[in-house]
């Protein structure tokens, strides 16, 4: 997915703010979904962030068009582990290792069954 780096996002000098690039990265995620006509919203719970582990490389900076790329790491019975990276043409500026847990919407954790699994794997799988 690709983002243009706007004055809201960046401080005063144009640099972006860290946690700008978690927001970066949630945009990327929920617009796999939105790209195949579903929301990050399931019938019987969604994901959230439980684990993250984020390495910041380089600055973004007002105006950069960013490309943010997402691939499966691993999958699990009620989770799964992503990296995300962000890049700037050809350098990368941030990397992060993220777990979402699947759960209920009275916010249990619960085992995604076979489709919500097979979902994942079509979303993100690379």
């Amino acid at each position: 997915m690709k983002i243009r780096v706007y004055y809201e996002d960046t401080d005063t000098g144009g640099v972006v703010y860290h946690s700008n690039y978690l927001n970066f990265c949630e945009r990327a995620r929920s617009d796999v979904f939105f790209i195949k006509g579903i929301t990050p919203i399931l019938e019987n719970g969604h994901f959230v962030a439980r684990k993250l582990v984020v390495e910041y490389i380089m600055s973004a900076k007002l105006g950069d068009l960013l490309e943010v790329k997402s691939s499966l790491l691993k999958m699990k019975a009620a989770s799964f582990i992503l990296t995300q990276e962000i890049y700037k043409d050809d350098k990368k500026l941030f990397s992060m290792e993220i777990t979402l847990a699947y759960i209920s919407f009275e916010g249990k954790p619960q085992k995604m069954d076979i489709s919500t699994k097979n979902l994942v794997l079509s979303l993100f799988d690379s």
